[in-house]
């Protein structure tokens, strides 16, 4: 696979993710990441957390159904990936906030699968600098 540097066409701006309740999720979230929220949609339906360059997303789906990764059915939808220095203080922290640890963890000497309020899974992993 050949590489070239070229401009980008545009740069990430927000993660969304679908859920039950926005605001739930989106103080979760907050808590975890230490993002503020940034602005919220009068009907609550949409809420956004950010750091001053990336926006995270709370979108209220009526019909949300959880993912049951890693068990077929509902597929996991998309997931964070959430760089940290201690991956056991990351874990305690995330389920003191409400976040749930995964049966399933693939490679637990580098990252932990949580799964968060809503039911997405995300990973906090020291793979990548924090």
């Amino acid at each position: 696979m050949t590489t070239t540097t070229t401009s980008p066409v545009a740069r990430l701006a927000s993660v969304s993710l679908d859920c039950g309740d926005p605001s739930a999720l989106a103080s979760f979230y907050s808590s975890m990441l230490g993002m503020p929220q940034a602005f919220a949609a009068d009907d609550g339906h949409f809420i956004a957390i950010s750091d001053g360059s990336l926006y995270v997303t709370f979108v209220r789906t009526d019909d949300h159904v959880a993912p049951t990764w890693p068990e077929p059915g509902q597929l996991q939808q998309m997931h964070l990936d959430l760089a940290v220095a201690d991956l056991d203080a990351a874990v305690a922290s995330a389920v003191e906030l409400g976040a749930r640890v995964a049966d399933h963890q693939p490679n637990p000497d580098g990252w932990r699968v949580l799964i968060d309020p809503a039911g997405h899974p995300f990973c906090v992993t020291t793979l990548v600098p924090a």
